[in-house]
């Protein structure tokens, strides 16, 4: 079972892009554009890229384990119609899998195992968010 509900599912799959977090040694935050995939059979975002494994957030996940990962768009501008998942947790720099996210990627990877669940007008009309730990089975 998927920490991630079917629609937020759907909604990953039909993105290309997203933004990942991380924090440098020094604290200061840092923020990219990256291409993505949901993972189902480890229920992972992975995500790859260009000579990955010389970034900057290649190197503050594999020294921080750590990541938050952003995506997000508009339906309509009229009547304003957002939505977006985030998603934070534990973080892996790998030095494999990054052709799997994408065929001309380089072969480095970073998978992004979920532990807070954050999505808005994905599960359901309205302007609230929801938001739960991803030990929490997902909402049908």
């Amino acid at each position: 079972m998927s920490r991630f509900t079917p629609k937020e599912i759907a909604y990953l799959q039909s993105q290309p892009l997203g933004r990942l977090a991380t924090v440098g040694p020094n604290g200061d935050p840092h923020v990219v554009p990256v291409g993505f995939r949901f993972n189902p059979e480890l229920d992972t975002i992975d995500i790859g890229g260009h000579g990955i494994a010389q970034s900057k957030k290649f190197r503050d996940v594999a020294r921080s384990g750590r990541a938050a990962f952003v995506v997000d768009d508009l339906v309509s501008t009229d009547p304003w119609t957002p939505r977006m998942l985030t998603v934070r947790g534990r973080a892996e720099a790998l030095p494999t899998g990054g052709r799997e996210v994408m065929p001309f990627f380089a072969p480095e990877l970073i998978r992004l195992f979920p532990e807070r669940i954050v999505s808005f007008g994905i599960n359901a009309a309205g302007i609230a968010p929801h938001a739960r730990s991803a030990t929490e089975e997902a909402p049908e």
